[in-house]
């Protein structure tokens, strides 16, 4: 099943995964909008897609505001003609702890990341209603929106906000044959690349080396390649039936997320007051109590991070 005919959008897609899921959808037969703000790598995009055999056209502006949003959908329905598939992959980072985090840190990082994808998505869907063809609205997630991350205030927001937009999407979209999903990627990138934890899978990719599998199986990190068969497939006709998903993605390991449901429910005649509280919580609560943040295994030694 290839997707043939039809034409998609991807933010952020002038390097790193974005690029990959462009050159995948493109390879796959679709005809792309390849959006970022650095105006040569995204020329450099779209001659690769072009020289491959692609489609591939470009829009140099920052997601978040509605304009941009309206020019990456005019470019799409005035070159080829319609629009199937928005990935909204965008996003900077601002990393600092809480109290040294500043307004302009959270708000570029809101803007970008969130704000980004409700004008963008707001705007394809807008079109895709109207076409009445039904679409594909794939959303790119984080772990760190899932689980926190420490010095992540406004990527965590961002990412959790994201999945949150998502599943109310998946429910308003239903009747117009439009399905809206989360990506969550695990993969070198230049974000990963300055976390001495993956040092090694990094290096490994960055000298066109097979990544070890410990990375690849244990981890489920890998390159943005191995991300990009997803998003291919959540904008394909094979996907139709799956909407509203969180699917994280990484090396040789595929998850699906479960939504937040209840870890415990208890009951008590007249409520929990707090005296019941105190009482009740070490014997029936705490054990219920949730993690948070991700727990990697330790390093195998071969790939401790060298240290001087």
């Amino acid at each position: 099943m290839s997707l043939d005919g039809k034409a998609a959008i991807v933010t952020g897609a002038g390097r790193g995964l974005g690029l990959a899921y462009a050159q995948e959808l493109a390879r796959r037969g679709a005809s792309v909008v390849v959006n970022d703000v650095d105006a040569e790598a995204t020329a450099d995009a779209v001659a690769a897609i072009q020289t491959s055999g692609g489609r591939a056209v470009a829009v140099v502006a920052p997601v978040g505001p509605t304009e941009t949003a309206k020019e990456l959908v005019s470019t799409a329905v005035e070159h080829f003609g319609r629009l199937d598939i928005l990935v909204t992959n965008a996003g900077v980072l601002r990393d600092t702890v809480l109290w040294k985090m500043s307004d302009d840190d959270f708000d570029t990082v809101i803007n970008v990341h969130l704000r980004g994808t409700f004008t963008t998505v707001r705007e394809a869907v807008q079109h895709m209603r109207q076409a009445g063809e039904g679409g594909r609205i794939i959303c790119v997630g984080s772990p760190t929106g899932q689980r926190g991350t420490f010095g992540q205030t406004n990527y965590a927001a961002a990412k959790a906000g994201i999945v949150g937009m998502v599943r109310t999407w998946a429910l308003e979209l239903a009747r117009a044959g439009i399905t809206a999903n989360t990506v969550v990627p695990v993969a070198a990138t230049a974000m990963t690349a300055t976390v001495p934890y993956f040092a090694a899978a990094v290096r490994a990719e960055a000298n066109g080396e097979p990544m070890p599998a410990f990375f690849r199986h244990d981890l489920g990190f890998g390159t943005a390649d191995d991300v990009a068969g997803l998003v291919a497939f959540l904008g394909s006709d094979a996907a139709a039936s799956v909407t509203g998903q969180v699917i994280g993605v990484g090396g040789d390991r595929l998850q699906i997320w479960t939504h937040p449901e209840a870890a415990l429910t208890a009951y008590r005649e007249g409520g929990w007051t707090y005296d019941a509280l105190v009482d009740a919580w070490p014997s029936t609560f705490a054990g219920a109590a949730q993690s948070v943040g991700e727990r990697f295994p330790r390093l195998p030694e071969e790939f401790e991070p060298v240290t001087s």
